[in-house]
């Protein structure tokens, strides 16, 4: 795994989940942007309470940047051809949209 920080937007819904033992999780896509242009999509689970609030106050489309542990992955499209992605298991997270529940 990578020590990263991240920055892009929400792609999708942000969902809370429970695991077999109990303990509640969230999960969410990021669109971040490359270098070249083009974007990748990151996937995101968090643990940590005030991670997972934050992220439970966003929706499609807002900006955040997020800090944790990455891991880099290849998967194969219909085409054949050899796509990126990215798993990170979020720490922290910072945004400029505003949580009305706190």
């Amino acid at each position: 795994m990578i020590d990263a920080l991240i920055a892009g937007r929400i792609y999708g819904q942000v969902e809370e989940r429970s695991g077999q033992n109990g303990s509640v999780y969230v999960t969410c896509k990021v669109r971040a942007a490359t270098d070249d242009g083009d974007f990748i999509i990151c996937n995101v689970i968090a643990f940590n309470d005030a991670t997972r609030n934050t992220l439970l106050g966003l929706g499609d489309g807002d900006s955040l940047s997020l800090s944790g542990a990455l891991t880099p992955k290849v998967w194969t499209d219909k085409q054949g051809k050899a796509r990126p992605a990215l798993d990170l298991i979020a720490h922290a997270v910072i945004t400029a949209h505003l949580n009305t529940a706190e």
